[in-house]
């Protein structure tokens, strides 16, 4: 045991890897596949690849351990009389000279290792099993750093417990992108973190900013601190415009359209001093328009998912803005009362707030059912694409020539990137349902579930309901929306949110 036990270990895990490699490079003592040799090391080298990630997760956990467990121990070995800052230093620089870490690298290293290894035991137990990364336990510890204890229980439960009473849908942690494992977990965190979304916002919106930073080869960066709702829509009017301007004679690709109608418009005429333009809605007309000086054909459109309690002020549950997550519910109630004309009205499982139906009056794909496709997707289905919706392509999963429908299960949404990649390459959809969006199959054969939209339950005000129904089986003043012609609730909200808007 001891030193001896680890320098075995080292020297096994060192000889595998030659073993491995050698099969890389097609040197192994048996081929993967005698019939086709080829094919064979490429579904070899996928293995590799597959196995690897989950030895390196494992890597990283030990690692993880190792770190506290050094700082612990150098803590008792310097004693009482270090001080407790001198002590974090001077661990923190023996573990960055090891790792060849800088200063606050290690430092967060540390910090990121103490919280995984002494309050995430579902995130140390699935690092360890190789289910999730290092990077993936990075995301759970920041999301957590603000929750209690229950709270920080709560989102490991649901992320990475199968058996939680709520369980996350869809693509396990472990096959998402970190990044997309953040959205995911930042939007679980925003929905149930103690204390109002509203205060919170409004911390933010005091300070909003904009910053200048200078990059090399003359290069440099402009960024501006923005409600979502301001930055989301003005991100959808560049790309609607950058989308106008493309064709066979423009050679720019779309992140430099982009950037060109970015300078075109605050180095012009998009800049101005009129008291119109002030205020928290310049982008947020109608689903968040442009308004105020000069009307542009471009419409910088969002989406916005709102509980009708919450958009009734009844609760402070969030809603979701397409592209983004949630949202305060304030500012939802101006973007749908600003384009109160053009909503639509979405009746959800009471269950699990999955959507049930949404109004729609054209067999094509119309409006509402692109809304729908919005509401279920969320985004690009492809796995890893973070794509906005509203900048992706209503496309037939069985195509129409071939007997399919245009109908929701048959409709995916990807974005114009993986759309392509779908028609000119062996990747291909696998079959949606009306609340699920389609997986994938890669030309390999192996499959890979899409990420699904974490529906919660709406929340009901804190109100007593009556603990009876009536001969006719409805609530005094009620009417039947199943048999009633028009959709009185919408017209109740829009009289709502103009009168308090």
């Amino acid at each position: 045991m001891g030193k001896a036990a680890v320098v075995r270990a080292f020297g096994e895990i060192r000889a595998a890897l030659a073993v491995l490699n050698a099969e890389v490079d097609g040197a192994g003592s048996v081929p993967f596949s005698v019939a086709d040799p080829l094919a064979g090391l490429a579904d070899g080298c996928l293995e590799i690849l597959a196995g690897a990630r989950e030895v390196e997760a494992g890597i990283a956990g030990l690692k993880a351990k190792a770190a506290v467990g050094y700082m612990e121990s150098a803590a008792a070995v310097a004693g009482p009389d270090v001080p407790v800052r001198a002590q974090e230093i001077a661990v923190a620089a023996e573990i960055g000279c090891v790792l060849a870490l800088g200063p606050r690298a290690a430092s967060s290293f540390l910090v990121t290792s103490h919280a995984v290894t002494a309050t995430l035991p579902r995130t140390l137990e699935a690092l360890q099993a190789g289910a999730i990364s290092w990077s993936h336990a990075v995301v759970m510890a920041d999301e957590t750093a603000c929750l209690d204890p229950d709270g920080a229980a709560a989102l490991e439960a649901h992320f990475l417990d199968p058996d939680a009473p709520d369980p996350a849908r869809g693509c396990p942690v472990g096959g998402l992108p970190a990044h997309r494992f953040k959205a995911k977990a930042r939007t679980w965190r925003e929905r149930h973190q103690a204390g109002s979304i509203e205060k919170r916002h409004a911390k933010g919106v005091a300070e909003r900013r904009v910053e200048f930073r200078p990059d090399q080869d003359g290069m440099a960066w402009l960024s501006a601190y923005l409600p979502a709702d301001q930055a989301l829509a003005g991100w959808n009017r560049l790309t609607a415009a950058a989308r106008g301007m493309q064709g066979p004679d423009e050679p720019r690709s779309m992140p430099q359209l982009r950037a060109d109608t970015f300078a075109d418009a605050i180095l012009t005429n998009g800049t101005t001093n009129d008291a119109e333009t002030r205020g928290s809605s310049i982008f947020t007309e109608g689903a968040g328009a442009a308004r105020g000086r000069g009307q542009s054909p471009i419409r910088a459109q969002v989406l916005v998912t709102v509980p009708v309690f919450s958009l009734m002020g009844q609760t402070d549950e969030p809603a979701m803005l397409d592209g983004y997550g949630p949202i305060p519910p304030s500012m939802a109630r101006a973007l749908v009362a600003s384009g109160a004309g053009s909503f639509y009205r979405v009746l959800v499982d009471p269950r699990d707030g999955a959507p049930l139906e949404i109004a729609r009056t054209s067999y094509r794909v119309t409006k509402a059912m692109r809304a729908w496709l919005r509401l279920r997707d969320g985004k690009c289905p492809f796995p890893g694409c973070s794509n906005n919706s509203l900048d992706n392509d209503a496309d037939h999963i069985l195509a129409w020539a071939n007997g399919g429908t245009t109908g929701i299960s048959n409709l995916g949404q990807p974005c114009p990137k993986h759309h392509k990649l779908r028609h000119t390459t062996a990747w291909k959809p696998t079959p949606a349902t009306k609340n699920e969006p389609p997986g994938w199959t890669s030309p390999t054969g192996r499959h890979y579930t899409s990420e699904h939209q974490d529906w919660e339950p709406p929340r009901w005000p804190d109100r007593k309901w009556p603990d009876r129904t009536w001969p006719d089986g409805k609530w005094p003043g009620s009417i039947d929306l199943v048999r009633h012609g028009a959709s009185p609730w919408e017209d109740a909200l829009e009289r709502f949110l103009r009168a308090h808007a």
